[in-house]
């Protein structure tokens, strides 16, 4: 049982709450989070607050430990955390701090329908992509690769894609990072993770993995829409998905692997979950490398699965991508730790920025941004459940003086996936689908209970917060009409 947290929580503003660091005497620094009123009273009901307070013991950990207002809790991390840790002072990296699900992530695709061009043809659609996406636990795709080339995918990411016919430039230009980590290395990856990962490209996989249709119906910005190309009642698609078995595993192995490192480097941490080493020590720049790998792949994987979406509305429309004007509007991850430049106290320094459950926000003008989005910001894609709605956002000056460009990841879980299967039945989440409109296939029916949209926060609230603390701006909402789950 995850217990409520107990401990202290000072209201800064109507959207920020701090933890401080008088709590417990090992907190290097003060924990924040991002929550209205109404949010953070589901936020006390687990220990995802203690878990913030267990994150800013961290060895050198700058500025606060971070949580978004979709936290909840999580394998040491909550899941909704971020921490930078500064690399000159001994700055550690933690696979805690990342996640099992290595670069899980999203990403959304515009096209020039509407939701007039495809009401007829919806269900045709959710059937299309059930029957074309390999989806559910341990489903093999049928991009089917070599051992040779799996290392490919591990250096190259998306660009891999890019050789094989599944990838325009376009693409590549709007994923973030351009669907590559540099410095990635093979070598430091198990076999067990090579083996998982082999039969997995091009797969949805389970859980929360999904590839949604839906349909814009509010825009609050609409510079910023027109931009996006993006208007009322057009169609676009989600698709939501990670590293797989091949991220798991990775994580799997260097969590187990520094729990016994920790003495070394004389490391004390109040959760084991938390096991970490310095970035630039021997373990640090294997795990590092390793992870580079599994967020390649994540990268690439999305891609593909974003190639048989294509697919799938050609044969149904029988008109061509191009013709349907399907394109990616952004592709940004989720669950990484990435090398970056952040001012802190006035000095520009290199941090390693553990994002996990959380998304990177950058502001206009930044150097990693598409030249199409320099003078908006970074596009932010925030998924609700899928009953509700999800949000198209744009990263903020506030966002890279505050957070180190980052915002929320999604709705959050309120619910654990054992307690929303008990609480529903798949016939009442299906009912309660049609009642809306919402189409929807999984490959298992666990999945449906498990995912029951009563599971998550109000994805307005959390967005509400974001957007009230000023780390990230609402440009539209979208609506779900049909929904593909693992």
């Amino acid at each position: 049982m995850i217990n409520a947290y107990n401990g202290p929580l000072e209201k800064i503003d109507n959207y920020r709450w701090r933890i401080p660091k008088s709590f417990m005497v090992s907190m290097r620094v003060d924990g924040l989070i991002y929550a209205n009123d109404k949010l953070i009273d589901s936020i006390r009901k687990d220990s995802a607050l203690q878990q913030v307070a267990n994150v800013a013991t961290l060895p050198g950990i700058v500025k606060h430990s971070f949580a978004m207002p979709d936290i909840h809790w999580g394998y040491g991390f909550s899941i909704g955390g971020l921490a930078a840790t500064d690399i000159e002072k001994g700055g550690v990296i933690s696979p805690g701090g990342v996640g099992y699900d290595i670069n899980c992530g999203v990403r959304l695709l515009k096209t020039d329908l509407f939701e007039k061009d495809i009401k007829l043809k919806l269900k045709e659609l959710v059937y299309g992509l059930y029957y074309n996406v390999p989806a559910g636990i341990g489903s093999k795709g049928d991009i089917k690769i070599s051992v040779k080339e799996e290392e490919k995918i591990l250096t190259k990411g998306a660009a891999w894609a890019l050789s094989k016919g599944y990838a325009t430039e376009s693409d590549i230009e709007h994923t973030e990072d351009r669907g590559v980590m540099e410095g990635a290395n093979p070598d430091a990856v198990s076999e067990r993770a090579y083996e998982r990962g082999r039969k997995q490209s091009g797969t949805l996989g389970s859980g929360n993995h999904f590839i949604e249709i839906q349909v814009v119906d509010k825009i609050y910005d609409e510079k910023a829409a027109g931009i996006f190309g993006l208007s009322k009642d057009q169609i676009t698609v989600m698709v939501h998905s990670g590293s797989r078995g091949f991220g798991y595993q990775i994580c799997d192995d260097y969590a187990k692997k520094m729990v016994h490192t920790l003495s070394k480097y004389n490391i004390k941490i109040p959760d084991r979950q938390l096991a970490c080493v310095p970035l630039d020590s021997e373990e640090g720049k294997l795990y590092f490398g390793a992870m580079k790998c599994a967020a390649n792949y994540a990268w690439n994987n999305r891609q593909c699965l974003m190639h048989l979406v294509r697919q799938t509305f050609e044969k149904i429309f029988a008109k061509s991508s191009q013709a349907l004007g399907i394109s990616l509007i952004y592709d940004l991850a989720h669950n990484i730790a990435k090398l970056e430049k952040h001012v802190v106290d006035g000095r520009e320094k290199v941090l390693c920025v553990h994002r996990k459950g959380a998304t990177r926000a950058f502001g206009p003008n930044h150097p990693e941004l598409p030249q199409k989005y320099k003078d908006i910001g970074q596009p932010v894609i925030i998924p609700g459940d899928m009953g509700t709605g999800s949000y198209l956002l744009l990263g903020t000056q506030a966002a890279m003086d505050e957070t180190f460009g980052t915002t929320c990841h999604g709705a959050g879980r309120c619910l654990s996936r054992k307690a929303a299967s008990h609480n529903y039945t798949v016939a009442q989440v299906k009912k309660e689908l049609e009642k809306k409109g919402i189409a929807i296939m999984a490959a298992g029916k666990n999945t449906i209970t498990e995912e029951a949209p009563g599971a998550y926060k109000d994805i307005d609230d959390v967005v509400d917060a974001v957007d009230g603390a000023g780390i990230s701006r609402r440009v539209c909402r979208f609506r779900p009409l049909g929904v593909l789950k693992g």
